[in-house]
């Protein structure tokens, strides 16, 4: 059995690669409908009348519309960086909140919050990418660099690694007395979301365009890096490109909208489950159930508590929480029927 070549374990599920050429199937056809129908529940969806009062319509545009807009990319971007993820580590249960490039994103903003005072939204995004990529960069050299015998092991030191980041940026934050940053961070929420507060979320759009540009590359690395350099793929070069794609999406994340967990998590295993690891094919599927999956929550922490508003990765975090212990179950009971 072939071993990863970057956590050095065995790996039960290689990458199987489809041919699903045709994207615009009768199945994808109806989630993107199913998609664009949460769209317009979210559009609609608030305390604010924007049909009862005089300023409804200009309220819609300044508010709602982005808002949306912002649901949509941000579930892209958190979706591909899990599945990206995946396939460089080889590893069903890794994503960016699983390996602390969350709470590396958060130190960056931190970092930023400390050194200006006053910092635009470009300069804590620019905060957020570059420690995004540092962290994530360190994950993936100590995974290199330490064989480990259960692929288990990788999600839980990420998990560590995340808690000793999430550790500092408190320390540093309560001894500057920059802690209010860090709570806004670490409640993920789009009640904040507004035109001209929003608009880099549409870098994510030139993400995607490059992650499905590199798509067959990237899948060759998820079978190891052996079997990519044998096929004329520059393996270190790639890895450090897909890093960078991941930061840009983590980082722009972070800076708007805040900390999102395990949406990379849910999406990539839900659409691997049937379609396989190719991540040309899988990618508009993932785009799409990532959408569909952020907006459903959001939906529900705007009309849960109404007119009261929940944050939405206290919805994510505990629907997270149920499918990652699902997989880690999935996963254990194929090894209990093989020891029978």
């Amino acid at each position: 059995m072939q071993k990863n070549s970057i956590t050095g374990v065995e790996n039960d599920s290689q990458p199987q690669l489809y041919n699903y050429n045709k994207i615009w199937t009768k199945s994808f056809i109806v989630a993107v409908i199913a998609v664009m129908i949460l769209g317009i529940i979210s559009l609609f969806t608030g305390v604010y009348d924007i049909r009862g009062q005089e300023d409804g319509m200009e309220m819609f545009f300044i508010t709602r519309v982005p808002r949306t807009a912002a649901l949509m990319l941000t579930g892209a971007a958190m979706a591909m960086a899990g599945l990206v993820m995946q396939l460089i580590t080889q590893n069903r249960l890794v994503e960016p909140t699983t390996t602390g490039t969350i709470e590396w994103a958060g130190l960056g903003l931190l970092i930023v919050y400390l050194v200006f005072p006053a910092p635009t939204l470009a300069l804590r995004m620019t905060g957020a990418i570059l420690f995004s990529f540092i962290g994530t960069m360190i994950f993936f050299l100590f995974l290199r660099r330490v064989k480990l015998r259960s692929s288990l092991i990788v999600p839980i030191i990420g998990l560590m690694l995340g808690a000793v980041i999430s550790a500092v940026s408190t320390f540093i934050g309560l001894l500057f007395q920059a802690t209010q940053s860090i709570e806004n961070w670490f409640v993920g929420s789009f009640a904040a979301v507004q035109i001209g507060r929003y608009e880099y979320l549409w870098l994510i759009v030139l993400v995607t365009i490059l992650i499905f540009m590199y798509a067959n590359r990237l899948t060759l690395a998820g079978l190891g890096e052996d079997v990519a350099t044998s096929l004329g793929v520059n393996y270190n070069r790639l890895v450090l490109f897909a890093t960078g794609l991941i930061a840009i999406g983590v980082g722009i994340v972070a800076a708007v909208i805040g900390n999102l967990p395990f949406l990379g998590l849910i999406v990539p295993n839900i659409v691997s489950m049937f379609r396989g690891d190719d991540l040309r094919s899988n990618l508009p599927w993932v785009c799409v159930i990532g959408m569909g999956t952020i907006m459903v929550c959001d939906i529900i922490s705007r009309t849960i508590i109404m007119p009261f508003e929940v944050p939405v990765s206290l919805i994510l975090g505990t629907v997270g929480a149920v499918v990652f212990i699902a997989i880690i179950l999935r996963r254990r009971k194929p090894r209990r029927l093989r020891g029978r």
